[in-house]
């Protein structure tokens, strides 16, 4: 069987970027008590390596105290919340990804321009329930244009987007809200590392029999590529690891493609394709 990966798969900048923060962090001798608030990304097998190496996860600021250094999600985390860890750390380090910093500060400028704000994403998200604390909890967020209620067609609408959002799906709140409002603003917030991830696993997924989704089961741009791969091929397998992997899958077919979400690291990557490759002798 052969083994094809796509040409846009792993760690995207921003998530590289805050897991190189918090190997730093922790590296950092003067950093006795180096602490995330909340999972660092949503990859369940490299917030356990980073907790073998010393970062605790912590879900509340109560659970911290002066001595602690802390680390903010890649997702970003309320203003407020930020303003209360900056009184009780030692230290505070911002690892949110400068995609969503794009997108917060956008959010902010909407508030302050008093647009009634759209936020298109899945509502109990960190990086949504943070852009909320941007517009001091008045946007409305919608997952889809079938979720939009009526609007005073006075009010003057914006539109911020969840950064691993589906344009397509962007482009159909639009079009709901622009029948609606007498003033749109729209602020195409997706990441790009997001998009190339989707195109390329689209195209893999068409050209293949069977294609294999790496990444958290928590992770909303994993699921989101996996849901979109089987709308391309019936025969897509969202896992985590190498091991929740059956050979009862390959059955019949020739070719596997595999892509992997932005916050799956390259060892799961490398595990799985060296895996696949023993089984059928490649």
């Amino acid at each position: 069987m052969k083994v094809l990966l796509a040409e846009k798969a792993g760690f995207c900048y921003g998530v590289r970027r805050s897991i190189d923060i918090a190997f730093k962090a922790l590296n950092n001798k003067d950093s006795s008590n180096v602490c995330s608030l909340g999972p660092l990304i949503h990859n369940p097998q490299m917030v356990e390596k980073l907790k073998e190496q010393g970062l605790e996860v912590v879900e509340e600021l109560e659970k911290i105290d002066h001595n602690t250094v802390l680390i903010i999600r890649s997702h970003g985390v309320h203003p407020e919340t930020l303003k209360r860890a900056q009184k009780i750390a030692r230290k505070v380090i911002d690892a949110t990804c400068p995609f969503v910093k794009k997108a917060q500060h956008l959010t902010q400028f909407l508030y302050d321009e008093d647009y009634l704000i759209y936020i298109v994403g899945e509502a109990e998200h960190p990086e949504v329930l943070a852009l909320q604390g941007f517009a001091c909890e008045q946007a409305k967020v919608v997952a889809s244009a079938s979720e939009i209620k009526a609007i005073n067609k006075k009010s003057k609408i914006g539109i911020i987007a969840q950064t691993t959002q589906n344009p397509k799906n962007l482009a159909e709140v639009s079009k709901a809200l622009s029948t609606v409002t007498k003033e749109l603003r729209v602020f195409n917030t997706i990441c790009n590392a997001t998009l190339l991830r989707q195109k390329s696993a689209l195209k893999l997924a068409s050209t293949v029999d069977i294609m294999i989704v790496l990444g958290g089961k928590n992770s909303a741009n994993t699921s989101r590529l996996a849901v979109l791969c089987k709308q391309i091929k019936e025969t897509t397998h969202h896992i985590e690891t190498a091991d929740e992997l059956k050979k009862s899958w390959f059955k019949g077919g020739e070719i596997v493609g595999i892509t992997a979400g932005a916050s799956t690291p390259d060892w799961i990557i490398e595990e799985t394709v060296l895996r696949l490759k023993k089984w059928f002798n490649n």
